[in-house]
């Protein structure tokens, strides 16, 4: 799709946020049809004027975000990026605005709040424009069947641990696949999501609300062991310093962007395909860019099995894509099937 053909809708109650978001669409070739001071404006925008992306405001009065992007989603399905403000409160909410379909979220920048968004501009076009390419996943969408319990009678083995990867579009994709691991497994599990830091721990905490799995925020040091997983933390590199005994300890740094960003995905399945010497399981999922492609080839080249999501069931293909095209994915499949995937991987207990 050409930059000047994409087509904006603009949500935000604040009359000078609304303002300085569309200037910023336009300046980057982004044609804003529309603009919206509630969510109800903004259901009736996307009714008449069928953007290809909705910019949406968390907090706004008459109907917020979160009801809009069920309405919308309902009536009219269209991609939707969250402007999320930096807070605990946001946090919960944008959350939950992905749960019933939004693709993505931007966190919006505190302090000088013109000064910040002319900086961060070159950013927010980037991924409105990427938002605009996605499919819209509807609530709905997600089956959420729950493959944990038809398989955990099944007997494993060999202390795998499974590196997952995933960008635009990944929090809710990962919570249906995690929701769908038996503890029987007793995976050892690292989520490496493209994340700012302050929502990580958010959704570490769903993550383990929603799954069998013990689930927490990436610390400097922290170790794990079977039925347990770490997200890396916002804004840190989470690189696997060691592992012993079937329990892996992970370092997380202040190291330059890896494919310009942090957390990498690339880091963490690189350093625990040089560290880890028992099973070695890599999954990428939905999102832009080329990260976890080098991290699937050192998996490969270690003997690990390795998993992409397919393009229709991707909101974004860029990342399996780029991880299918090192011809080193083992298995390409819908998201619903991923966990399957996964678990055929897993070594089967010996007798």
């Amino acid at each position: 799709m050409p930059r000047s053909s994409t087509r904006a809708v603009v949500a935000d109650d604040s009359h000078f946020m609304r303002s300085v978001i569309s200037d910023i669409l336009s300046e980057g070739g982004i044609d804003v049809v529309a603009q919206a001071k509630n969510g109800r404006e903004a259901v009736k925008a996307v009714r008449e004027h069928e953007p290809d992306v909705v910019t949406m405001d968390v907090e706004m009065p008459e109907m917020d975000g979160i009801e809009a992007v069920e309405r919308i989603m309902a009536q009219h399905p269209t991609p939707i990026l969250m402007l999320s403000a930096h807070t605990d409160e946001d946090a919960d909410v944008t959350f939950e605005a992905l749960q019933k379909g939004a693709v993505d979220f931007f966190t919006k920048p505190g302090g000088e709040v013109s000064m910040e968004m002319s900086r961060l501009k070159d950013q927010l076009v980037d991924i409105v424009l990427t938002v605009a390419e996605a499919e819209p996943r509807t609530e709905a969408d997600a089956t959420n069947t729950n493959a944990a319990a038809d398989v955990a009678t099944e007997s494993y083995g060999g202390q795998p641990t499974l590196v997952i990867g995933s960008s635009t579009g990944g929090p809710t994709v990962v919570e249906e696949v995690m929701s769908s691991l038996p503890l029987s497994a007793s995976l050892r599990i690292l989520v490496v999501q493209h994340m700012p830091g302050g929502f990580t721990g958010r959704f570490a905490e769903r993550l383990d609300a929603r799954s069998e799995y013990d689930v927490s925020e990436a610390r400097d040091g922290a170790r794990i062991g079977g039925g347990e997983a770490l997200v890396a933390a916002g804004d840190r590199h989470m690189e696997v310093a060691n592992y012993s005994h079937g329990r892996l300890r992970v370092s997380l740094t202040d190291d330059p962007p890896v494919n310009s960003v942090r957390p990498s995905v690339d880091v963490t399945m690189r350093t625990a395909a040089e560290a880890i010497d028992d099973a070695l399981i890599g999954v990428i999922l939905t999102g832009m860019g080329e990260d976890g492609a080098d991290g699937i080839r050192a998996l490969k080249e270690r003997g690990g099995r390795t998993i992409a999501q397919d393009e229709a069931s991707s909101a974004v293909f860029g990342m399996p894509k780029r991880a299918i095209e090192t011809g080193c994915v083992d298995t390409v499949t819908s998201v619903e099937s991923i966990p399957a995937a996964i678990l055929d991987a897993v070594p089967q207990e010996a007798y």
